[in-house]
């Protein structure tokens, strides 16, 4: 299964901007395979994106805002999500990905 990362290309918030710069570079800088999905591209992405995210995590108005992740077709969370699980050092599993292996060094 893939990371997938769905986000707006042309959102006019910069708190969304910059949201999805955090996530996308994240993943980048630690090598985790994933897929940027720009939902301001395809209807057909966006709405795949609202039917797949659980109604317990939809906002009360409105429709859930980007960056939204999922691993496949399982929900992961939304950024507040994805946070949380950075400083808690659980992104592994909050993506369901198996933990990397601790590096060994040689002094």
């Amino acid at each position: 299964m893939v990371v997938r990362v769905f986000v707006a290309s042309s959102s006019g918030f910069v708190a969304i901007k910059k949201k999805q710069q955090d996530v996308v570079r994240f993943l980048e800088a630690n090598k985790i395979e994933f897929e940027e999905v720009d939902i301001t591209m395809s209807e057909e992405q966006r709405q795949w994106m609202y039917n797949n995210i659980p109604p317990e995590k939809k906002p009360a108005q409105g429709n859930p805002l980007p960056p939204q992740i999922f691993n496949g077709d399982r929900y992961c969370g939304d950024y507040d999500s994805f946070f949380e699980s950075k400083e808690s050092n659980t992104v592994f599993s909050f993506l369901g990905l198996k933990p990397r292996p601790a590096s060994t060094t040689e002094p």
